[in-house]
């Protein structure tokens, strides 16, 4: 049973979007909220359901003042929140990994996704991808992932919305068995056919308060109404599934704690490398990219830069600045869209008990060995076409480190840019805005002790600067340039003064910090916003 009392909504700038809303849902009914657009509809789902607390008033489940354990809530946003390139099946064994008890046996769960499988009638799309699965297979595939645990109350937005009529009425019938089964189910609806299978209707008003709540039929006589369209004007101008016998006949899940921290990294992590395997354009960006640096570093440099007799000082820094760039590059490109693109999802996923450090670390620790491999080829790549010198396996181990740690750096920044923005065309936005600053202070261009105060400052916050420097110091270009025939190589070490002499274990417990700080930094931000 649902209890809202005096509930209150306030909108940014705060703009009120509910006025002292109350009513009572039994246990087991089926309830649709109503009204015009922009009346309040989805905020009242979303306060009654915990996504978004309301600013007044309260809620409360069976008499208690808590929304309901993990689990037994379940949520279904008007968007088709899955991943649209994974199988069907695949998808939800995922989510019955993150959503049921931990130590739930594997064939008990593999048991769960077949039960919610036959009762959706999507047994036979199971190997299909989610993306290729028409509208209303797509509607039913989101309430599968929810149904997984047979949650007590379950709540919908805009369920029937771009569905044909006979889809519409179909998935109405679903629901009304799940409610006839014992299930408390509210959703908001656009289509009036929808509130005739309901047992109670909410009726919102243009300014969010609550004008009528009750049966349908008493609904139509409140507002003089002969069909219940008619009540939008008065406020201003396919195959059913038999629920109970499905879902009855079989115990629900045992009710139990979640999986630990580190079983939903494991998780996790499994199915990012899953969905980046079967993402063909990702793949393409993820491997085109390096092969385009190394391209372009055969065209823009010589060989021989590095030769002790004849060194190019110029070339060294430049050759250098571009190594550190392309690993930051690499970095960041491959975190910008690893959040944004799936924040519904994690949303839906909080609900469960889904943890944030877990979801972070585990995009990191897929991405993190890619970068590994790909900074290791354009090393080689890059001493094979003698743009490198040839030093020996200890030099190049440090070389690696370094780069390794840039790109972790960069990858943490992308994963907390990714986590602030709300679509991908803000993150691709951000690219230019953060590359220019890591090109322009991290003193390649102009060396750091050249630079104006505020200039040396800025550098500082600048991970590839120490990068640039690291690599520079392990490869000893202060003695290459000394003892190097061309004149240039005395005056471009007196402008560096200093910058290569640090010990290159600095420049890595530096770029170790930006690293962990980028991803505490995305986790507080996930924090907020989920």
């Amino acid at each position: 049973m649902i209890e809202v009392r005096e509930v209150g909504q306030r909108a940014a700038g705060g703009r009120r979007t509910l006025r002292e809303v109350s009513l009572s849902i039994g246990a087991g009914e089926l309830v649709a909220i109503i009204g015009g657009s922009g009346a309040g509809k989805t905020t009242l789902l979303d306060a009654i359901a915990g996504v978004r607390p309301p600013a007044e008033g309260e809620i409360r489940y069976d008499g208690g003042g808590g929304a309901p354990a993990a689990g037994s809530l379940g949520y279904v946003p008007q968007d088709d929140i899955v991943h649209p390139e994974m199988p069907l099946r695949r998808t939800l064994r995922y989510a019955a990994g993150l959503r049921l008890p931990a130590g739930t046996p594997p064939e008990r769960a593999e048991r769960a996704v077949d039960d919610v499988l036959e009762a959706l009638a999507l047994t036979g799309r199971a190997g299909q991808r989610v993306g290729s699965l028409s509208g209303g297979e797509r509607k039913r595939a989101s309430i599968a992932v929810e149904l997984l645990t047979r949650p007590r109350v379950f709540f919908l937005d805009e369920p029937t919305s771009g569905l044909d009529p006979a889809t519409a009425a179909d998935l109405m019938r679903l629901l009304r068995g799940l409610a006839d089964a014992g299930t408390t189910v509210v959703l908001t609806t656009h289509h009036p056919p929808d509130v005739l299978v309901c047992d109670r209707v909410a009726v919102l008003a243009q300014d969010g308060s609550l004008v009528f709540y009750g049966e349908p039929d008493e609904a139509r006589e409140r507002f003089r109404a002969d069909r219940v369209e008619d009540i939008y004007l008065r406020l201003g101008g396919g195959e059913a599934h038999e629920w109970r016998g499905r879902f009855g006949a079989s115990a629900p899940p045992a009710a139990g704690p979640g999986i630990g921290a580190l079983r939903q990294w494991a998780l996790l992590a499994r199915r990012d490398l899953d969905l980046l395997t079967r993402n063909r354009l990702t793949l393409a960006v993820l491997a085109g990219s390096p092969l385009m640096v190394l391209a372009m570093f055969a065209v823009l440099f010589r060989p021989g830069a590095f030769a002790p007799e004849s060194p190019s000082p110029g070339a060294t820094v430049m050759i250098l600045f571009w190594i550190a760039f392309g690993g930051f590059f690499f970095g960041l490109t491959y975190g910008l869209l690893q959040i944004c693109t799936e924040l519904p999802v994690l949303r839906r996923e909080r609900l469960t008990g889904l943890r944030i450090g877990p979801y972070v670390l585990a995009k990191a620790a897929v991405l993190l060995p890619l970068l590994a491999v790909v900074d290791a080829l354009m090393l080689g790549a890059l001493r094979a076409l003698d743009r490198l010198p040839a030093t020996g396996w200890g030099t190049y181990g440090e070389l690696f480190v370094t780069l390794m740690l840039c790109s972790a750096a960069a990858l943490a920044l992308g994963l907390l840019v990714s986590a602030s923005v709300t679509d991908p065309a803000q993150a691709t936005m951000a690219l230019p805005m953060l590359c220019f600053p890591q090109v322009l202070f991290v003193g390649a261009i102009l060396p750091v002790p050249v630079m104006a105060a505020p200039g040396r400052w800025l550098s500082c916050a600048m991970s590839n600067r120490w990068a640039f420097e690291g690599l520079g110091h392990s490869l000893g270009v202060e003695g290459l340039w000394a003892s190097g025939r061309s004149p240039l190589g005395p005056p471009l070490l007196a402008s560096y003064g200093d910058t290569f002499s640090r010990p290159v274990a600095v420049d890595w417990a530096v770029l170790g910090g930006f690293a962990a700080l980028f991803l505490a930094g995305a986790c507080l931000v996930l924090t907020r916003r989920t």
